[in-house]
């Protein structure tokens, strides 16, 4: 069952959020999902989820999830991620900037009966705000960058 669940998340990121396929919604997601997103937003069902898919697709067309990690255990599936876009549609109110951001994120899965009805993500909100403000263009991150990674993103 772990290898199953950790497989429905892989698919859940890999073609449904980097390949905008929201067809794969219906597939592993439940209908009656309730969902938080790395964005702060929290819906319920699958037509709320959907819309805000297409609520961060019209912020990032470019977006995109790395899952850096997967961890499961019975019916929950943990995944820390790294979250790249490039800002071309309005955000928290903010007008398209162009940069491209880059940001941490963690979600918590409960995955029954091949679909997901529950996640709860959260997203490195600060610096996604920051990068977004910031006047001159994307921010470069130094091997030694945030919480000591010794890599670039």
């Amino acid at each position: 069952m772990v290898q199953v669940n950790k497989a429905i998340i892989r698919r859940y990121y890999d073609e449904l959020w980097n390949g905008w396929n929201l067809g794969v919604a219906d597939a592993v997601v439940a209908t009656d999902i309730r969902f938080r997103g790395s964005l702060g937003l929290s819906v319920q069902g699958i037509d709320a989820f959907k819309r805000y898919v297409e609520t961060v697709r019209a912020a990032f067309p470019d977006f995109h999830n790395n899952i850096e990690e997967l961890v499961a255990e019975d019916e929950t599936v943990v995944a820390r991620l790294i979250y790249t876009g490039t800002h071309r549609g309005e955000l928290f109110g903010l007008a398209p900037t162009g940069r491209r951001v880059s940001y941490d994120g963690v979600a918590l899965f409960r995955v029954r009966q091949g679909k997901i009805t529950n996640a709860w993500v959260l997203g490195d909100l600060a610096s996604l705000r920051q990068q977004l403000a910031e006047e001159s263009g994307p921010r470069s991150r130094s091997p030694d960058g945030p919480a000591g990674r010794g890599r670039d993103r």
